[in-house]
């Protein structure tokens, strides 16, 4: 397969990167909202869209994310958004109960990281947190379960993607059995 099938998709994919340092401009509005309004068509089992992302805007919440997440650079993101899944909303494989939750709210997550790399914004995805403070500061009802914090901003001077060590297409894809 060539690489130039999908020339821009692709382009954005190997921009897209797990950004640790955050330039202290903000965030515009309209274009947060903008990478939102993407994360909106993420597709999901049986299109339940079992999830909600929540935007911390006081100082409180801003402090929270931090807490809840010891390390000294998510300190420099401008924006968090918590990314929540709902359990009571998910589809449930009926031969075995799998919950997709976790499934769909990971594909709106990368939804998300990829429409913030085409404005020219960074993320990261966080998954190592403390959930009990974050359900605790944002006041989350018991069916929604934080799932990740995506830090937000412009990528701090001199930041860029670092080339990507990735296993063959041979390494990931087989045609038939084992």
């Amino acid at each position: 397969m060539q690489q130039n099938a999908y020339p821009q998709l692709y382009y954005i994919a190997e921009e897209r990167f797990s950004c640790r340092s955050y330039s202290s401009e903000p965030v515009d509005p309209d274009t947060l909202i903008a990478v939102m309004d993407l994360v909106r068509l993420a597709p999901s089992a049986c299109n339940r869209q079992p999830w909600m992302f929540i935007q911390a805007t006081t100082p409180d919440e801003r402090a929270a994310v931090i807490e809840s997440y010891p390390r000294e650079w998510i300190a420099t993101a401008p924006e968090f958004i918590i990314a929540c899944g709902n359990h009571d909303e998910s589809w449930k494989r009926p031969q075995d109960g799998k919950d997709h939750t976790d499934v769909d709210v990971a594909i709106a997550v990368e939804h998300l990281c990829l429409a913030a790399t085409t404005l020219d914004l960074a993320t990261c995805w966080v998954c190592h947190f403390d959930p009990a403070v974050i359900r605790k500061a944002f006041n989350l009802p018991d069916h929604l379960e934080p799932v990740a914090i995506i830090p937000i901003g412009h990528p701090a001077d001199g930041v860029a993607p670092t080339p990507k060590n990735r296993k063959t297409l041979d390494g990931i894809f087989r045609r038939g059995k084992f």
